[in-house]
């Protein structure tokens, strides 16, 4: 009875037939039943689960169906994205330092940041695991222009838009590859490896661990930018009655744990660790569904009323899930590894 009427409940929401305030205060009911699973659970009992969930991470292949990634995010035309991200096109946390309210001001803020706690420089060989539309692959590009950088994507029509953008601005030191990380290597060691919201649609982080590993020189550098909560490591679902982000945004997804990447310590040794409180990610999703909306009227005729509810559905979660007890909980995580021996 209580599954239909919530099944009917998202139905109608999608169809936006209940206001926003609505959908929010729905939103929040669910953070709060995540955090009293979570927040009920002594320090022992998380550690437990933190090993449990491990185990079943090291059970797994790489990527599960990076297919269905590609269907609900980087196969979505570029277009779309275009009237929803920043003049960068970052799909990713932007960093809203103080004084910062510009969504194209955040996105060269986090950037730099990251190529800063990445310890990039120039002449680096540098490979990035996960491009999506390239605004880090541009930015290293322009800033560190005797790099050699390859890019990599899953996604195609990733690739074009990339590749357009790489033309545009003259810049030639960049190659764009197609390709599962699974089974991706590169042909020559390289100096970095950065990879920004990618690890958390991959599953054995044990084996791509090493395989970074295998792709470093002595000294290389391998930096990570993931999503993550405060305590708790949890897969998306897909079958229960609240699942709506796993059905339709995050299948085969995982949400980690801020300390899950000091897990897997086989080949890299983690040198040094940052935070972002969720805030950041909270202004990030307002600003995009700010833009979404103000742009929303390019959109309607073109695509489908149900899937542009969909989405503005989509960035109200990400902004009320990381805003959630003024960020404390879900975040954001760096993470900087050496190449052990």
């Amino acid at each position: 009875m209580i599954n239909d009427w919530w099944n009917e409940a998202i139905a109608a929401a999608e169809m936006g037939r209940i206001g926003d305030n609505v959908i929010r205060a729905a939103i929040k009911t669910i953070c709060l039943k995540r955090s009293v699973e979570i927040f009920r659970l002594s320090a022992n009992k998380r550690r437990e689960e933190l090993e449990r969930f491990t185990a079943i991470l090291d059970q797994s292949e790489i990527v599960i169906a990076p297919e269905i990634a590609n269907a609900q995010h980087y196969e979505v035309p570029a277009e779309w994205f275009q009237h929803m991200l920043g003049p960068r096109m970052k799909y990713s946390c932007c960093a809203f330092s103080p004084g910062v309210t510009d969504l194209a001001v955040a996105e060269d803020v986090a950037l730099a940041e990251t190529c800063r706690r990445a310890e990039l420089k120039d002449g680096h060989r540098i490979v990035e695991l996960g491009c999506g539309w390239g605004s880090l692959t541009i930015w290293m590009a322009e800033r560190f222009p005797a790099s050699s950088i390859v890019a990599v994507s899953n996604s195609a029509s990733q690739k074009r838009f990339i590749e357009d953008q790489l033309t545009k601005r003259g810049l030639t030191n960049v190659r764009v590859i197609t390709a599962n990380v699974a089974h991706w290597e590169p042909d020559t060691a390289v100096d970095r490896v950065v990879s920004v919201e990618m690890f958390e649609h991959l599953r054995n982080w044990r084996r791509m661990f090493q395989k970074i590993a295998s792709w470093l020189t002595p000294d290389g550098r391998f930096f990570m930018h993931i999503f993550c909560h405060r305590f708790a490591a949890y897969l998306y679902e897909t079958t229960g009655a609240d699942d709506w982000m796993g059905r339709n945004f995050f299948s085969d997804g995982m949400m980690p744990s801020r300390d899950l990447p000091a897990q897997f310590q086989d080949d890299l040794r983690l040198v040094r660790t940052w935070t972002w409180d969720g805030r950041q990610y909270q202004k990030t999703a307002a600003a995009w569904l700010s833009r979404f909306d103000n742009q929303k009227s390019q959109l309607t005729g073109r695509f489908d009323p149900k899937e542009i509810q969909r989405w503005r559905i989509f960035l109200m979660a990400v902004e009320e899930m990381f805003g959630w007890r003024q960020g404390k909980d879900w975040g954001v995580g760096h993470y900087l590894f050496e190449r052990k021996g």
